[in-house]
């Protein structure tokens, strides 16, 4: 009798639990990269500081630190900017800038925490 292979028990896992494998196309080098860089910093920020109980606790905080990635968190490749969010306009005036409050949001407990200014 012979064992399965790893990769096919691992698909196998993945589609029992209703997760769609996708592989990476071929000639497309960065594909593979930004995945791994995105489950680099998931792993970083979240799940390394994160004690997760089960399924539900883990996909509450993955939809979290996803919404955090996308709309709040500031990426260097955006100059600063989210991917769903616009860099507001700079503050310039001094004035400004000595009456500047800001704001923090927590997420997760305050495993994330998110900064606004207040208007």
């Amino acid at each position: 009798m012979s064992t399965p292979k790893v990769g096919a028990l691992f698909d196998e896992i993945l589609a029992d639990a209703g997760i769609r494998t996708v592989l990476t196309a071929v000639r497309t080098p960065r594909m593979n990269a930004v995945m791994e860089r995105w489950v680099r910093t998931c792993r970083h920020e979240l799940l390394d500081r994160t004690l997760i109980w089960n399924q539900r606790h883990l996909l509450h905080a993955l939809r979290q630190f996803e919404q955090h990635y996308n709309q709040h968190r500031p990426h260097r490749t955006l100059q600063q900017a989210a991917p769903l969010r616009a860099l507001p306009e700079p503050i310039t005036d001094p004035d400004e800038l000595a009456r500047l409050r800001i704001r923090r949001n927590d997420r997760l407990g305050g495993t994330i925490h998110e900064y606004r200014h207040v208007a």
